[in-house]
C-alpha cells in the first residue's frame, strides 16, 4: 500500500469554519438575523479582515453596515463542509479519548453519526457506551462489510493502528480519522485525516515558552 496525503487549499480557514457554524447557530436561536464580519471577528479572537476572507468560501457576501444574513451563512458553511448527509461512521478503541468522542455532542451536529463502537477488551465488548453498542475487535471487519460505512475513528494504541487500519481498508472502509500517533499506510483511494494529540501538545508548549521568553 501507498501513503497519500491529499493537499487541501484553505486548510487553516476550513479549521475555523465549524467555530463559525456553532456560534452563528447560537445567534439564530437568539432570534438575531444579521451579522457583522467585526462582531465574528470579536467572538472568535481574530482580525475582521480574516474573517471576511474565510467567508469567501461561502460564496456569501454581506452588505455594508448591514452585515451578512446569518441564516444565509449557515446554508453556505453547511454547504462547503458536505453536512446535508449524516455520516455514519464506527469508533475503534473505547478508551478516555474514544468515550469522549462517543459523547460529544458538537460532532453529532456537524452530522457525524457513530453506529457502533470496537474495543479489544472482552468486559467492554460486551456493554453500550452512550448508547452505542460496543463489539469485539474481531467482528470489526464483518460489520463494516454488513454496513457498509465509509468512515472510521481509531483510537486504539499506536502500535495497534496499521493492523487494524488493513481490516477496515480490506472491508471497503475509505475515510480513516487517526487519533493515534502512527503514520498509516492506505492505498490511494482511502483518506486519513490525522488528529496527533502530542503534536498539538508540542505546538502549543513552542508557542508558550516564546511567549515566556519575550516577557523577560
Amino acid at each position: 500500500m501507498k501513503r497519500r496525503d491529499l493537499k487541501i487549499d484553505k486548510l487553516p480557514t476550513i479549521r475555523r469554519l465549524p467555530a463559525y457554524l456553532n456560534l452563528l447557530r447560537e445567534l439564530s436561536i437568539k432570534g438575531e438575523q444579521t451579522v457583522s464580519s467585526s462582531h465574528l471577528a470579536e467572538r472568535m479572537g481574530i482580525e475582521p479582515i480574516l474573517v471576511r476572507k474565510d467567508l469567501e468560501l461561502t460564496r456569501i457576501t454581506g452588505t455594508p453596515r448591514i452585515g451578512y444574513s446569518i441564516q444565509d451563512l449557515i446554508g453556505g458553511i453547511e454547504g462547503f463542509l458536505g453536512l446535508g448527509d449524516t455520516l455514519d461512521a464506527f469508533l475503534i478503541g473505547v478508551g478516555q479519548l474514544g468515550s469522549s468522542l462517543l459523547s460529544n455532542q458538537n460532532l453529532m451536529n456537524l452530522g457525524l453519526r457513530i453506529v457502533a463502537a470496537f474495543d479489544k477488551e472482552p468486559q467492554k465488548s460486551r456493554s453500550e457506551a452512550n448508547g452505542i453498542p460496543v463489539f469485539g475487535l474481531e467482528r470489526l471487519g464483518e460489520l463494516a462489510r454488513r454496513i457498509n460505512v465509509c468512515l472510521a475513528i481509531l483510537c486504539v494504541q499506536p502500535e495497534e493502528a496499521q493492523d487494524v487500519t488493513d481490516i477496515l481498508v480490506a472491508a471497503g472502509v475509505k475515510g480513516i480519522w487517526n487519533f493515534t500517533s502512527a503514520n498509516l499506510v492506505v492505498p490511494d483511494d482511502v483518506i486519513t485525516q490525522n488528529e496527533d494529540l502530542s503534536s498539538g501538545f508540542a505546538v502549543l508548549s513552542v508557542k508558550m515558552t516564546k511567549r515566556k521568553m519575550a516577557a523577560h
